[in-house]
């Protein structure tokens, strides 16, 4: 991995992004319908990589640099169009996703949700 998560900004990746589109003009082709098709078709495929494996498989998977090679690229690939998405929307990705953590925190207090992978109407207690 080369470390540059810590020196991009989101604003660099719209950037590497709308001129990759931009040279092969297809914004025509980018509206919201079809760019959220492209976040879950990439998901998908993601999530096919881990299917039928087992927890105690992954870490050495992970570490196989053919299968991790397989993640990264599929990972970029629901990165760029979650980017993309929000360029053709004109949604702010770090502004919605500090909102959408402040909504978070409300749902899933410390207090009741250290410790615990339930769902925030799934826990015991206040809600």
């Amino acid at each position: 991995m080369d470390g540059n998560d810590g020196n991009m900004t989101i604003d660099d990746a719209k950037a590497i992004v709308a001129d990759f589109c931009r040279e092969r003009d297809w914004d025509q082709f980018h509206n919201p319908k079809d760019v959220a098709i492209g976040i879950s078709t990439e998901a998908s495929e993601l999530l096919q990589l881990f299917r039928f494996k087992d927890v105690s498989e992954l870490d050495g998977l992970l570490d196989d640099p053919v299968f991790s090679g397989k993640v990264r690229e599929e990972l970029a690939d629901v990165f760029y169009f979650t980017v993309r998405f929000s360029q053709v929307t004109g949604i702010d990705l770090y502004s919605a996703l500090v909102e959408k953590i402040a909504k978070n925190a409300e749902k899933y207090p410390v207090g009741t949700s250290k410790g615990s992978n339930r769902k925030y109407d799934e826990r015991p207690g206040p809600m």
